[in-house]
């Protein structure tokens, strides 16, 4: 019978459960034990992929075209595993399956209720990934705060499962924050008592309790949070914040966390963790290093979190060349009037990643025109190959004519287009092209010296396309097309011959990263702005004026 982990969190929302729930799933790895994890999401989307990336950050994609929570790719950055669609349940997503049952009978005329019926559904999610990984533990995290309505039936889901599979099969972990009151200069522990009164009200008692800390936690703090809690005291652990997430894990041994687990769970494990790799790893982290200045031009750079996977690609790939990432977040819509020497003169690569609508795209064009003509190595993510597609296009034919159907359904010059069979989609709803698909890397172009396979599969979340009726024009001018779906139909990967390094791919590479294997389109992009930054090279031409930009 496989164990299970349940995290949930208290006091405030975003309180680092994501990362506390994937350091857990490293430090069992680190034991030996198979390990799975789970997202439970109380919210009625039946998925983030309709959401406002300013509502909950990051869509993450998995390798079967699920759109996720952000919170699953920390999973898959900590733990190494390619998790799939069972690894993130939504309320839309159970109340969808509920209703659709019950439309179809399958409940024989009974009246449906939270319990049994939303429980059980959601039991069954659990079960079933459990069924699917074959993991020893499977490692579950509530979204949300105890207290909120909407996440009440998942908490009493997971109080049926330690009656159902006994309590020596499950061990429940509250994550809560200690805030620090500056006037009398000390860490408070009544939130995180009233979150655990609010916890057993429910009918959950806590085995440990994560306190999450801007400050040191002392051991007086912990034996009060021990006595009033009712939790051993050696099942206190504190979590500061730290330089870099990655140390979390470490942070966390040392408290013994995870031989407190592997104990109280009764896993077959070995006697300590093999973390050794991971610990030189964050050493290598905390060394400072050479800075390489990178600006991200995006669409909701407000909300850093929107772009998660892109930041920390972009670090493992400095890690990898010995640098120390800074990144300049550039809202694309600042760019729009020009001045676009004021925000990219002092950085030595651009990162456009993705996005969708109209807003801000003139921006990224632009970024992208200055990119080509001062010689500034370019990654264009999705919506940043299309951009890269259109400023190329408009230069060659100089016209503003070129443009993505996305953005003006009239244009005579549709350089990115709809697909036909996109054309008549009415539920916007995972309806995108999404997940992992086959490309196949030209020989001798930036993209197959990059990879070390010709066929490599990678993430896509897209409806437009690269328009093959332009591939003559744009390439006779200086457009490489080095990666192609293997049936020859779709572009993948655009290059622009001459250029340092100016490439554009349709899939998220970011979503394949990891702190130890950065991604090779990442890895050679930063060795790119390393080799900028060396020779003290960025503007081979003029800079332009603000007026000139403006003209």
């Amino acid at each position: 019978m496989p164990k299970y982990i349940f995290v949930t969190g208290g006091v405030v929302s975003s309180v680092g459960k994501g990362i506390t729930v994937a350091s857990i799933g490293r430090l069992l790895k680190g034991y030996g034990v198979s390990v799975s994890v789970q997202k439970l999401d109380p919210y009625l989307n039946v998925d983030p992929g309709t959401m406002s990336p300013y509502q909950h950050g990051e869509v993450f994609v998995t390798k079967d075209g699920a759109e996720t929570d952000l919170d699953l790719g920390h999973y898959e950055r900590f733990i190494d595993l390619d998790l799939t669609r069972s690894s993130n349940v939504t309320a839309g997503d159970i109340y969808s399956s509920v209703i659709a049952k019950e439309r179809r009978g399958d409940y024989l005329g009974r009246t449906i209720q939270t319990v049994p019926h939303v429980t059980n559904e959601i039991k069954s999610r659990m079960r079933q990934i459990a069924d699917e990984t074959g993991a020893s533990v499977i490692v579950v995290e509530v979204g949300g705060t105890v207290g909120d309505i909407e996440s009440l039936p998942f908490l009493e889901a997971i109080r049926q499962m330690r009656n159902e599979i006994g309590r020596d099969n499950v061990l429940n972990i509250h994550v809560t924050l200690l805030p620090y009151i500056s006037a009398t200069g000390e860490l408070k522990t009544k939130p995180t008592q009233h979150s655990v009164k609010e916890l057993r009200s429910i009918g959950l008692q806590p085995d440990v309790i994560v306190c999450r800390s801007d400050y040191p936690v002392t051991p007086e703090i912990k034996d009060k949070i021990s006595l009033f809690c009712d939790v051993e005291r050696h099942a206190v652990i504190a979590a500061p914040t730290v330089d870099t997430i990655y140390e979390v894990p470490l942070i966390l041994h040392e408290q013994g966390l995870g031989q407190l687990i592997v104990s109280r769970l009764g896993l077959e494990a070995s006697a300590e963790p093999d973390l050794d790799d991971w610990s030189a790893m964050v050493e290598r982290i905390k060394v400072p290093k050479e800075p390489i200045p990178i600006a991200i031009v995006g669409k909701y750079v407000e909300l850093p979190d929107a772009y998660c996977s892109v930041r920390e690609a972009l670090y493992h790939a400095g890690l990898d060349h010995g640098c120390d990432i800074e990144v300049s977040w550039v809202r694309s819509e600042d760019l729009e009037n020009g001045g676009l020497d004021a925000y990219l003169r002092t950085v030595k690569g651009i990162v456009v990643p993705g996005g969708f609508g109209p807003r801000g795209i003139e921006g990224m064009i632009k970024t992208a025109r200055y990119a080509r003509e001062n010689q500034v190595p370019y990654l264009g993510l999705c919506l940043g190959m299309q951009v890269m597609v259109i400023e190329f296009a408009r230069h060659v034919m100089n016209s503003d004519e070129p443009n993505s159907t996305e953005f003006d359904l009239e244009t005579g010059e549709p350089v990115i287009y709809l697909l036909p069979g996109q054309k008549d989609i009415e539920n916007m709803g995972g309806s995108m092209r999404l997940g992992a698909y086959p490309c196949k890397a030209a020989p001798d172009t930036l993209a197959g010296r990059a990879y070390d396979d010709q066929v490599v599969y990678e993430r896509h979340r897209h409806r437009y396309e690269f328009n093959n009726a332009y591939m003559k024009v744009l390439g006779d001018a200086g457009f490489t097309f080095s990666g192609m779906s293997p049936g020859g139909d779709l572009v993948e990967i655009t290059e622009l011959r001459g250029h340092p390094f100016m490439l554009g791919c349709q899939f998220h590479p970011e979503f394949k990263s990891r702190p130890y294997r950065p991604h090779p389109l990442f890895r050679e992009f930063i060795g790119a702005a390393k080799k900028t930054l060396r020779e003290g090279g960025q503007h081979p031409l003029p800079a332009m004026s603000v007026e000139e930009y403006k003209a």
